[in-house]
């Protein structure tokens, strides 16, 4: 994917970051406010995408508490997160995820409506999700020396309403190599590997659910 400077909405940007440690005593004592970073949404889909009649409840992600967090997160190994100083994402990574994840249904053009909880969306279909990896791993390297990976993995259940019965469920995972050891690549590799993740989910979950209605049809007098 070409890497377009004006696509990320960027609200911090540094060349590279050191991880947490090696602090002096007055960076404890006063430290600077982080750099926050957010990511974006996907933009660009398969020709041939169904239009649905129907509406989508995207509930937020469930994450592990290691990823359930503001702080951006650096898989050493499989077994050991630890995060990166000075910079955050803007939110907890599950409630950004789940925001991109609408805004990219919507970028679609192909569903009625699609919103979240606090909507009160009175929804045809409700789309669960885990967000099951959600980091930058250096695969035995050396932030700032060697080249990241940005891994993003999330599972998905497409739940028919008001049976509540599953549809559909399937895992979406993408791996994307930085183009450098800056900070600021990570950052362009974990926007790649989430934007890959959103469209197939995209996709996936429209086609899904045009099927099921196909096949099962809504309705017309049905009460959401």
């Amino acid at each position: 994917m070409t890497f377009d400077p004006n696509r990320r909405r960027l609200l911090g940007l540094t060349a590279t970051l050191p991880l947490l440690g090696g602090c002096s005593v007055a960076d404890v004592l006063t430290p600077p406010p982080p750099r926050l970073y957010v990511l974006s949404p996907a933009r660009e889909f398969t020709a041939g995408l169904p239009r649905v009649d129907w509406q989508l409840l995207v509930e937020t992600p469930l994450a592990n508490t290691g990823i359930d967090t503001a702080r951006i997160a650096l898989g050493e190994t499989q077994s050991r997160l630890t995060y990166f100083a000075g910079a955050n994402w803007v939110d907890r990574a599950p409630s950004m995820a789940q925001l991109l994840l609408i805004e990219s249904f919507e970028n679609s053009n192909r569903i009625v409506a699609v919103g979240r909880e606090a909507t009160g969306l009175r929804a045809d279909f409700i789309l669960k999700t885990d967000l099951r990896d959600f980091q930058a791993e250096y695969n035995g390297g050396t932030p700032g020396e060697s080249r990241p990976v940005g891994r993003v993995r999330m599972t998905a259940k497409l739940v028919r309403m008001p049976r509540r019965i599953i549809v559909a469920s399937e895992s979406f995972e993408a791996q994307v190599p930085a183009k450098g050891s800056a900070f600021s690549d990570m950052i362009e590799a974990m926007d790649d590997a989430l934007e890959a993740v959103m469209r197939r989910m995209v996709e996936w979950t429209i086609r899904q659910g045009h099927a099921n209605v196909e096949a099962d049809p809504i309705p017309a007098a049905f009460d959401r």
